[in-house]
């Protein structure tokens, strides 16, 4: 199972911390990747960490946004700082998608997501 949480309502330059905890059939370092879904837009991908440690980020995420993982491997993190009105959306984990240097495409098991407001 995936579990995202963390999501809030925040206002415009704060930050927030969303997490991704893993159980039963995805429970541990597998590689996994966060997407969201913004008003207006399709699905994108936000940031992806292979199961050796490896992250990968969009253009659009690079610096503001930093993908990690606890030291069991069982709980992925994003914290995203310096967020705006664009970024309010749903944000969910995306469990083995295959990532390249700067995308990862996801796999087929998603969590239910954790939503995130930010307002002006």
């Amino acid at each position: 199972h995936l579990v995202e949480s963390g999501g809030d309502a925040v206002q415009a330059g704060e930050s927030l911390k969303l997490a991704c905890a893993t159980s039963g059939m995805y429970a541990g370092p597998y590689t996994i990747a966060w997407y969201r879904r913004t008003p207006g837009k399709e699905r994108e991908f936000v940031a992806g960490i292979t199961r050796e440690g490896r992250t990968v980020y969009p253009e659009s995420a690079k610096g503001r946004f930093t993908i990690s993982r606890d030291n069991r491997g069982m709980t992925v993190f994003l914290e995203m700082n310096n967020l705006g009105p664009e970024d309010t959306g749903d944000y969910y984990c995306n469990a083995q998608p295959r990532c390249s240097t700067n995308v990862c495409w996801n796999g087929n098991y998603w969590g239910a997501g954790t939503q995130v407001t930010v307002s002006a």
